[in-house]
């Protein structure tokens, strides 16, 4: 289950740790944990801040982080934005 083929031909593929929806998880655990409903991040601001450091998902694969994100979106729990300086995000 941790296993996703990358193109059609079954040529390459990625290995997860975790699967998006779980590191999305442990996101929003991280944001309820510390009342950052509402709050506006970065991507960089979640996987390399110091407000990170000490979470699992501190150092995550940006296309991983992003993943994560999309996940949480579907389930109505954050917005992907667009910032100035890249994407961010809006945790509800």
């Amino acid at each position: 289950g941790n296993l996703e083929w990358l193109d059609k031909n079954k040529t390459s593929f990625l290995i997860m740790w975790r699967r998006p929806e779980e590191w999305g998880k442990l996101i929003y655990q991280w944001v309820l944990r510390n009342g950052l409903t509402n709050s506006v991040f970065t991507l960089y601001e979640l996987a390399s801040g110091d407000d990170t450091e000490s979470e699992e998902f501190h150092g995550l694969d940006e296309a991983m982080l992003l993943r994560a994100l999309q996940a949480l979106q579907q389930e109505h729990k954050a917005e992907i934005i667009t910032l100035d300086d890249g994407r961010g995000v809006k945790f509800f």
